[in-house]
C-alpha cells in the first residue's frame, strides 16, 4: 500500500518498513533537537523526554540520530529496504 500527503508533494511512503528508529529514554536528556531537525514532526517532548509521536511522515533521512548529542536515538535502515520514495532523487 502506498500513502500520500498534499502537504508534501512528489513523496510516496510504503507500508511494511517495521520499526527502524526507536528511544532510550535512560539517554535522553530532553534536548529537543530531534524536534528541531525533523521535517515530518515524529518526535514530542514528554516527561522532558523525547518520544516518537507518529512515524507516518517520516522521511528516513536519519537526521534525528545524527543530531542526538546524548546517543539516545538508534536509528537503521528500514529493513528491506526504504519505505520512502521521492520524485526529485
Amino acid at each position: 500500500m502506498v500513502r500520500t500527503f498534499r502537504d508534501i508533494p512528489g513523496v510516496e511512503w510504503v507500508e511494511g518498513t517495521g520499526n527502524f528508529i526507536t528511544i532510550d529514554e535512560e539517554k535522553c536528556t530532553g534536548c529537543g533537537n530531534c524536534l528541531k531537525v525533523c521535517l515530518a514532526e515524529c518526535y514530542e517532548i514528554v516527561n522532558k523526554k523525547a518520544r516518537i509521536r507518529s512515524m507516518e511522515k517520516c522521511m528516513e533521512c536519519g537526521a534525528c540520530w545524527y543530531s542526538c548529542e546524548d546517543g539516545a536515538i538508534d536509528f537503521s535502515w528500514p529493513a528491506g529496504g526504504t519505505g520512502f520514495r521521492t520524485n526529485w532523487g
